[in-house]
């Protein structure tokens, strides 16, 4: 049973807010996007942004925000390729990695120091890349048939745009799966690896956190499905027959950032 919209809120002092669909659309402010903002400093709480769109990265994302008038700290900016860096670190350290993603997203790679090649590698990454092409494609799935370990960014399967949706890394992925018959380790949200970098960003606890975000099955889950909150806002991909249609129950759903700032 959800929680009373106000109750839900009582005890949150880390929103993790998403941004296509939730914050902004394409290059506009969500109306009363700034207002919730607001309301967070006024109550003495805190936030951050986590999206799973990997083409981009922090230095971006921080221009972008200041352009619509929010000035931000680009370590208060997180995405899903930076997970991925962390998980490679982790787990592949050293290793030589093939990347499908925009050019951007590799020199992230390259400034962390991940080995990147063409040949030969020790494990594959797909992220959300709008410079794919059918060599790009062909290459990852020879490496994947070969046994080499396929991990993607994120599984997000559309992007939203003003004009609608756009195919993300979760429908590449797809076209991957379909051709190998391998799925992905999938990375971003709703995987734990995303909550456990946000705890380590954030010095907060599970109970202290709230993902929030338009998609039940990224922003939502990732709260809901490792110990923290997940609120739904209703202003980018998901409706209420999405909610009906899911298996991830929202903590409390708002049908946007303004009228979440009404309860706080």
């Amino acid at each position: 049973m959800r929680c009373s919209k106000e109750e839900a809120l009582k005890d949150v002092k880390m929103f993790v807010l998403d941004m296509d669909g939730t914050f902004y659309l394409d290059d506009s402010l969500i109306d009363g996007a700034m207002d919730f903002v607001h309301k967070v400093e006024e109550t003495g709480r805190k936030f951050i942004f986590f999206t799973n769109n990997a083409s981009r990265i922090a230095s971006f994302y921080k221009e972008k925000l200041a352009r619509m008038g929010l000035e931000m700290e680009e370590k208060d900016i997180v995405t899903a390729g930076d997970v991925t860096i962390e998980y490679l670190k982790s787990f592949y350290p050293g290793k030589k990695v093939y990347l499908n993603g925009t050019p951007l997203l590799e020199q992230s790679f390259l400034d962390a120091g991940i080995q990147l090649v063409k040949e030969d590698p020790d494990v594959v990454i797909q992220s959300f890349d709008k410079t794919l092409t059918y060599e790009k494609l062909e290459r990852i799935c020879n490496f994947i048939r070969a046994g080499v370990p396929f991990i993607a960014t994120h599984l997000d399967t559309n992007c939203p745009t003003k004009d609608g949706f756009i195919p993300d890394c979760g429908a590449m992925c797809d076209l991957i799966t379909s051709s190998t018959g391998v799925r992905p380790k999938f990375l971003g949200k709703p995987c734990k690896e995303t909550l456990d970098m946000v705890l380590k960003i954030t010095g907060c606890s599970k109970d202290e956190i709230a993902f929030v975000g338009d998609r039940i099955y990224t922003d939502v889950a990732t709260g809901v499905s490792n110990g923290a909150k997940g609120f739904l806002v209703l202003t980018g991909e998901a409706d209420m027959q999405t909610v009906a249609e899911s298996d991830v129950e929202p903590t409390c759903i708002y049908d946007s950032l303004y009228e979440m700032s009404k309860y706080l």
